[in-house]
């Protein structure tokens, strides 16, 4: 960014009023923390239909005190209901909007599809629903493509998009839809794409799509490359990322026209929300101003945002990709200030070598970095400081000082002082006004304009501008004279001056034209009120579906997604119907596309689209097409909007998270859809209400697979068995090595790249659904799935031919699951699809 940017208000998009500051809330203290502190809005959960069921989170019955709290300091609030929606659900779900909308909510943060398009329908059927949708970041928003495909049948009032963007692709979105987009810019990084995870609800039923993740990213692995453990010394936590600090990039996204600015932190204590809320308030004005962020924000913010909760910060993707970086692995936990390094130590004190001026003072709490596994770290509290001396307390401090050594690290944890300052910030609420933002235009020899666009209010002079002699008008005389709002129940928040210099008009004349201005919003408020009061709207009632099928008349068909050349004719010689192919380098489909058309069966190839397309990467779709396949089975919305017209059969893969029949039905008509992939969130019991619910020959169900848990942008090959730092440098070993993930409990788990060179790490245990398959098919349920991974042509001939027996009624569920715990290393489980 050089000086000569245009950073300011000015260089919004037409029709944006001004950049808004979202915090999160989950508690009631967290709420004032945020409002004390410069928010713009605030979003927070429920106790349903949210993605942070461990927070604390609020109630319908608290959620109108709640509302006029926001409302009456001018912050908005936004709840989320960001999580799939299984069929059974929908009713309350719906109901759930409802009483957003009659309790004044402003906006609702959704994930799932049917929902999100039941809400568009609701409000254009009844006035009476206000309630603005948001797109929330689990549903996987990276390109322009994608935003264009939801835009295209979704009333979106603003859309999230995912953290693994870069600047460059963040403006690549922003030029190319109409839709406001918000950006995380602070706060805990998943390391896997949200709304892509499934590592929680493979390992223990705990789904993140519903709000229970278990946060296994946190946790220690090791890796083991073509069999052997590979030591990494103290980097443990090969899957934890540091946390995202981006106070510095703030005035790249504010002349980007990026209009919302997301702090992470629902689970996170009201210090933490007042901390990064000030902070980010402080960045935000300073970008809006076109000055430098640290004009505004001191050492003493930044040193406050550490305190309050990191893992060490980075710029995430915004700066592009550094795998090494973004995730070294050396801790999972909050860390706070990195404080220095021990030079001396003795029994019951130390030495250090100070680094980035961090405070030391008595009661300060630190942890000693030796290196270790973090859960038998040791720390305590400073006694007494004497220059670099640090004592701590004996009997109140169990360190151990026969483990304490020069060259450990020094992490201050706690600052009592700190959290006093802070408890004070997150209590001083500021008067109760509503904030107004006013614009100022005109030249010389025409009347000044003074407008609030937010109310469609304005006001000009009696007198035309004339060239000053002495008192020209300066902002800062604006901003005073305009800002005199005691007692009308208003405060200027900003004041934007598009003036040219040396012009003037008499005081008298502007202090006219405020009063003026204030009764035309005054005015303008009573009418919004008296014609927008929220109400209960009617009940929106759910749009009829086409009839189930009444009985299993198709005969059952099994297709077989194949990772490797080689599982292609075992694959087909042993029953396969239709072959998907996904392979990790895309060049390679044409070549797999041959290899089935020349096998002697007849059957269909489709080729599967990456789960993630970014801006840059349509031309992997174009590879597709050339390779001449029978369809692609689509993984992504960026590829649905892509592929919607294209002469190809189209199938919708899981990752579309198909969850109910509301979704499955947007979907297919809009994308153009076949048939889809039923989610891996639904157990037995949910899938069997969605075909109850749904035409039965929508639907495919993957019957047998290595769950993908998580799938990442982070790359484990280039963090950890290269020096590079991106695909440009690693030496691609994802391409030379076998590697595995040995998690806490010994059970290893495969790992594969993809053309991105995003990983997958897959659960080394296979699931399969056998026992369910008779009630699926009772239920009209035709297409089954088989997902191969790194099986062998023999091992392929086994499965498939078992699992075209369990079809045909040649071979029993439990016959097939016997041979599967013996063919399979770790056995077999029902996973995913086990009832809870």
């Amino acid at each position: 960014m050089t000086p000569d940017d245009d950073i300011t208000l000015s260089s919004l998009r037409p029709g944006d009023l001004r950049p808004e500051l979202l915090a999160p809330a989950g508690d009631m203290d967290c709420a004032r923390a945020a409002v004390a502190n410069g928010a713009d809005a605030i979003y927070f959960g429920l106790d349903r239909f949210n993605a942070r069921l461990r927070a604390n989170n609020f109630t319908l019955d608290s959620l109108p005190e709640l509302m006029r709290f926001l409302h009456a300091h001018g912050v908005r609030g936004y709840v989320t209901m960001n999580t799939l929606i299984f069929t059974s659900e929908l009713p309350d779900a719906l109901a759930y909007l409802g009483h957003l909308n009659a309790a004044g909510v402003d906006g609702v943060i959704v994930q799932d599809i049917g929902l999100a398009r039941c809400l568009t329908e609701w409000e254009r059927q009844d006035p009476a629903m206000q309630l603005e949708l948001h797109a929330s970041t689990q549903m996987t928003l990276t390109s322009p493509d994608g935003l264009e495909f939801v835009s295209g049948f979704l009333d979106l009032k603003q859309a999230v998009l995912a953290r693994e963007l870069s600047l460059k692709e963040i403006e690549q979105c922003v030029r190319h839809t109409d839709v406001p987009l918000e950006v995380f810019v602070h706060g805990a990084l998943c390391v896997a794409y949200s709304g892509q995870c499934l590592t929680s609800e493979s390992l223990g039923q705990r789904s993140a799509n519903r709000g229970e993740c278990a946060q296994a990213c946190r946790l220690p692995y090791a890796l083991i490359v073509d069999g052997k453990h590979v030591p990494l010394g103290e980097r443990r936590y090969l899957l934890s990322p540091q946390d995202l600090c981006a106070i510095d990039r703030i005035p790249d996204l504010v002349r980007m026209g990026v209009k919302s600015y997301k702090i992470e932190g629902r689970l996170k204590s009201p210090e933490y929300v007042a901390a990064v809320t000030a902070a980010y308030r402080k960045a935000l004005d300073a970008a809006c101003a076109g000055m430098p962020v640290d004009r505004m924000v001191t050492a003493r913010d930044r040193y406050a945002l550490q305190m309050v909760f990191s893992r060490g910060f980075s710029t995430g993707w915004l700066d592009g990709t550094d795998h090494p970086r973004l995730t070294h692995g050396r801790h999972g936990k909050k860390r706070g200030a990195y404080a220095g390094v021990i030079t001396g130590c003795g029994q019951g004190w130390l030495d250090i070598r100070p680094e980035g001026n961090v405070p030391l003072a008595p009661g300060d709490g630190f942890v000693i970095d030796a290196g270790e596994d973090r859960n038998e770290e040791q720390g305590g509290r400073i006694w007494k400081v004497q220059r670099n001396r640090l004592f701590f307390h004996g009997k109140a401090s169990s360190i151990d000082w026969n483990r304490v050594r020069p060259g450990q690290k020094l992490w201050k944890t706690d600052d009592p002082a700190l959290n006093a300052e802070l408890k004070k910030m997150r209590e001083h609420l500021p008067e109760t006004a509503i904030p107004l933002h006013w614009t100022c235009t005109g030249s010389v020899g025409e009347p000044l304009t003074v407008s609030c666009p937010e109310y469609g209010c304005s006001v000009q002079s009696a007198l035309p501008l004339q060239t000053a002699e002495k008192r020209p008008l300066t902002p800062e005389t604006l901003e005073q004279q305009l800002g005199r709002l005691g007692g009308t129940g208003f405060r200027l928040a900003s004041c934007e001056c598009r003036l040219p210099e040396g012009v003037m008009l008499p005081l008298s004349i502007l202090n006219q034209m405020r009063r003026a201005l204030v009764e035309q919003i005054q005015t303008a408020r009573r009418e919004r009120e008296a014609s927008g009061s929220r109400r209960l709207p009617e009940p929106f009632t759910l749009p009829a579906l086409p009839a189930a099928a009444e009985a299993p008349n198709t005969a059952p068909l099994l297709s077989v997604l194949c990772r490797r050349p080689e599982q292609i004719p075992a694959a087909l010689d042993a029953g396969a119907d239709a072959v998907y192919l996904d392979f990790e380098d895309i060049r390679d489909y044409a070549a797999g596309v041959e290899t089935v058309r020349k096998h002697g069966k007849s059957a269909p190839v489709f080729l599967a689209t990456p789960r993630i397309q970014k801006p840059s990467e349509t031309g992997y779709f174009k590879l597709m097409e050339r390779a001449e396949p029978d369809g692609v089975l689509i993984r992504n919305l960026g590829a649905a909007q892509y592929f919607r017209h294209a002469s190809l059969r189209r199938l919708g893969d899981f990752s579309l998270n198909v969850a109910n029949p509301y979704s499955a039905a947007i979907l297919k008509e809009q994308g153009n859809l076949e048939y889809l992939t039923i989610s891996y969130d639904l157990n037995a019991g949910q899938v069997a209400d969605l075909l109850r619910n749904a035409p039965p020959e929508w639907f495919e169900l993957t019957l047998h697979q290595h769950m993908p848990m998580f799938h990442m942008e982070h790359c484990v090959f280039c963090t950890f068995l290269s020096e590079g730092t991106n695909y440009k440098n690693c030496g691609r070993p994802c391409e030379q090595y076998q590697v595995q993930l040995r998690d806490r409990v010994g059970q290893l788990h495969p790992l594969l790249a993809d053309a991105g060179c995003r990983n997958t790490l897959f659960n080394g245990r296979a699931q399969t659904g056998a026992g369910f398959f008779r009630d699926f098919r009772r239920l009209g349920l035709f297409r089954f799935r088989l997902e191969l991974l790194d099986d062998s042509p023999d091992k392929v001939s086994l499965l498939v031919s078992r699992y075209r027996g369990l079809m045909d009624g040649s071979c029993t569920a439990g016959r097939l699951i016997r041979e599967l715990d013996v063919a399979e290393q770790l056995g077999t489980t029902e996973g995913t699809l086990r009832p809870r």
